[in-house]
């Protein structure tokens, strides 16, 4: 008999996004789907391949992509248009669990019992998170969403109404941004995820806001200069707050330069990212965050991962001990620190 998977906690999946949006059917095996998606890019997951991977948690989110007059115009335009279609997307998790397919997570008695569960029957779970605050259309609307299961929530995306964002407008957290981290800092049942931030809100937003903090899908900026990573500043702070830091497994979020085409880089592109995040806050703070869906493929990761269950292969690189906190361990003992 094999021993038992030791469980693997993905920190950001826009599983609703694609499903709604992109129109995939995630309830097939990763090989039909992908035979589906001919020349688009290349899926990366499905509840199957969840599953297959051992994935005991899953932090999936709530995303409504924003109008744009060229990339997107078919986006929201209002926060009435952004509340409808995150909602949509909450209710097909709840659709999915009704069906047997995953288990949402909200609090911490409920995450014991999913892990013990998950050991017998290998069903994911998801904690629900909230990619650009937009839908939450007055901050005092934050409890609603608390009530419905929402526990991670970050402010931005681009820049939105709550702060700036990891591209166009890049300033701080706006009135109502500051109104928001009053709101988090009085909902205990909700942390603060500060990917795609501006460097301007994220400072901001740590002023005003003591609570739990993550990343949960950030690259260290030491490796890619951009707005939508880290700098050492910024992962210190997160450090001390004792948040975790999810590494995105995007190449061009790994190697500076990196365009759709190039030669595939390897794994060890994920570990020095690591390793770094790790030099300045500790391992127990290095987690994984692949963004696996989120607007590349199979073909944009490094080599030779193009699936959930290939995030094992870290284990090959990373120093001795480490692998069983950065595989999931760390996102469990993140969640068991604050949860209510």
């Amino acid at each position: 008999m094999s021993p038992p998977l030791l469980p693997l906690v993905d920190a950001h999946l826009d599983l609703a996004h694609n499903v709604i949006t992109n129109g995939m059917d995630l309830t097939l095996r990763l090989e039909k789907l992908r035979r589906q998606r001919k020349g688009s890019d290349l899926p990366t997951v499905s509840l199957p391949a969840l599953r297959e991977a051992g994935t005991a948690l899953a932090f999936a989110t709530l995303f409504a992509e924003p109008y744009h007059p060229e990339h997107n115009p078919a986006g929201y335009r209002t926060p009435d248009e952004a509340h409808e279609r995150a909602w949509n997307q909450l209710e097909l998790y709840r659709r999915w669990q009704d069906e047997g397919l995953v288990r949402l997570v909200s609090d911490r008695a409920g995450l014991e019992t999913h892990l013990n569960t998950w050991e017998e029957d290998g069903v994911p779970g998801l904690m629900v998170l909230m990619e650009g605050a937009d839908p939450i259309r007055t901050p005092d609307e934050l409890g609603f969403w608390a009530d419905a299961g929402v526990r991670l929530v970050g402010p931005a995306w681009g820049g939105t109404r709550y702060a700036g964002g990891s591209w166009g407008n890049t300033g701080g957290l706006t009135k109502l941004g500051r109104e928001l981290m009053a709101a988090l800092q009085n909902e205990p049942r909700v942390s603060l995820d500060a990917s795609h931030l501006s460097e301007r809100s994220f400072w901001d937003a740590v002023e005003l806001y003591d609570g739990p903090l993550l990343a949960s899908h950030s690259n260290s900026r030491r490796f890619v200069n951009s707005e939508r990573h880290l700098t050492d500043e910024m992962i210190r702070a997160i450090g001390e707050r004792g948040g975790v830091i999810g590494t995105v497994l995007y190449n061009a979020f790994l190697v500076e330069g990196w365009q759709r085409g190039d030669p595939r880089p390897g794994l060890e592109v994920v570990t020095s990212n690591m390793e770094h995040v790790a030099g300045l806050i500790g391992w127990q703070s290095v987690g994984i965050g692949s963004d696996f869906d989120g607007g590349f493929g199979a073909r944009e990761t490094p080599e030779p991962i193009d699936k959930p269950a290939d995030l094992r292969l870290l284990e090959q690189l990373l120093p001795a001990g480490t692998f069983p906190g950065v595989l999931g361990g760390n996102w469990i003992n993140w969640l068991r620190s604050w949860l209510p």
